[in-house]
């Protein structure tokens, strides 16, 4: 079954996304302090910067050389240099605790939601926050629906809701999602 995700809200930046976990897990990581869509892009320049995406590959890059590719104009991130690091450190974590596979990360063991949620959080650059958004991707989006990942999810997996990229599946719920990020953040202040 091919997927078809709108996140990066490019036809092949979200192709990849669609079928890669880790160019998804890396857009992730890179979604904080940049628009949604340029995090999501990100996965797709390293790979067009690279000629491949892989996990040893990224982990086992000279780091100055890594660096140099993500800062590359365009950048992938408005920090590339600290972003590079977070990259690399995930892909040398997931080596060495999954042997590289993402997946293993929901299918290692079958676990609950609760514990993919645990592992997850686990993940350089993942609070928890940003671990509950990825699980609720994964649920809604990716077929990934480990018994109690809504739970594990918490708001974010609510069904019909639109709090996070996890909502995300065409231009207008794009909107939709900024429109309640927007709302909460006015809210907070408040």
């Amino acid at each position: 079954m091919t997927r078809k995700l709108c996140l990066a809200q490019e036809p092949e930046a979200d192709a990849l996304l669609a079928r890669d976990y880790l160019a998804l897990l890396f857009g992730m990581l890179l979604d904080q302090q940049v628009p949604m869509e340029k995090a999501f892009k990100g996965p797709k320049l390293i790979l067009d910067r690279m000629g491949v995406f892989d996990v040893h590959r990224v982990a086992e890059a000279d780091p100055e050389e890594f660096a140099a590719l993500v800062s590359t104009p365009p950048a992938i991130h408005r920090f590339p240099g600290s972003m590079a690091k977070r990259l690399q450190t995930l892909a040398q974590f997931l080596v060495e605790h999954y042997d590289g596979k993402v997946e293993s990360i929901w299918k290692q063991g079958k676990p609950d939601g609760a514990e993919v949620l645990k592992r997850l959080t686990a993940l350089p650059g993942f609070g928890d926050q940003k671990a509950r958004i990825f699980l609720a991707l994964l649920g809604k989006q990716m077929g990934v629906k480990p018994v109690g990942w809504r739970e594990a999810a918490g708001a974010y997996g609510e069904e019909g809701s639109r709090r996070s990229v996890a909502d995300v599946v065409d231009a207008k719920s794009l909107g939709e999602v900024r429109a309640f990020k927007k709302a909460a953040k006015a809210a907070a202040k408040g």
